[in-house]
């Protein structure tokens, strides 16, 4: 299988749009209350794509997808298209999910959040435990090591707490092209197939964790995928390069740096 390796000229790219991204999670934060509804957010993310970061959604028309951002909602586990009629209500809990373009360069991230930030929410600790699996996964990624490792610590970590991974969904190779080599499984199914990571590579990270049990399905809208049994999920995602020691996180929103 060959994946990319990118160039220091890519890098800087890369870095530039990622930093953007984040910057639109961080914005929209502000806006997630009791009462406005998930078309409302995907607008004004939107907006601020176009209008204040001068970049371009990936999202839009990729498969016949029409929004900036797909919104996923407590049992809705990935792809939770924006809509009117799905206002916000305290202790949701909901993904955002963006994905942009920059001079050619894409950038892909994701972050939870709580209506109402209450933290003694019930369903805060799976978002905690998902985070949780993504930076496990993150403070062990660097040139050389298997991505079966990656997928064992985040299933382990999962499990552990009492919760199970999403398998039909994973990351992916990114950088020049929304989804490229390799797959980025958040469990360890590469059998005689695994990859060992290159400095100089570009991918996603994004653990989706379900408070119980497996089964997930699609909507008829071809899109929203959510849990069979109405159970919660949560899901994180970060676009990564690969260095010899560690990872450069693009998308890394100052709310997580120590």
């Amino acid at each position: 299988m060959k994946i990319k390796i990118y160039s220091l000229k890519d890098i800087k790219k890369l870095i530039i749009v990622g930093k953007l991204a984040a910057n639109i999670l961080e914005m929209i934060s502000e806006y997630i209350k009791p009462g406005i509804n998930t078309e409302e957010i995907n607008n004004i993310c939107h907006k601020y794509i176009e209008t204040k970061i001068k970049c371009i959604s990936a999202t839009i028309g990729y498969k016949g997808y029409q929004h900036a951002t797909c919104i996923s909602i407590n049992n809705v586990v990935c792809h939770g298209i924006p809509n009117y009629k799905k206002q916000l209500k305290t202790n949701d809990i909901l993904n955002i999910d963006v994905t942009i373009i920059k001079d050619g360069y894409y950038a892909d991230t994701s972050s939870m959040y709580i209506v109402g930030n209450n933290k003694k929410n019930k369903t805060y600790k799976v978002c905690k435990v998902t985070q949780e699996c993504l930076y496990n996964a993150i403070s062990i990624i660097r040139d050389g090591i298997k991505l079966s490792e990656v997928g064992n610590i985040i299933q382990t970590h999962a499990i552990n707490n009492g919760y199970s991974v999403v398998k039909e969904f994973c990351g992916h190779g990114i950088g020049t092209d929304f989804h490229l080599k390799p797959q980025v499984l958040n469990y360890n199914g590469y059998n005689n197939n695994d990859i060992i990571l290159k400095e100089g590579m570009c991918l996603t990270v994004e653990p989706m964790i379900i408070n119980r049990g497996t089964e997930i399905k699609i909507l008829k809208d071809g899109w929203t995928t959510i849990t069979k049994n109405k159970s919660n999920s949560a899901q994180w995602e970060h676009t990564l390069i690969i260095k010899k020691k560690g990872v450069i996180i693009t998308t890394i929103r100052k709310n997580e740096k120590k």
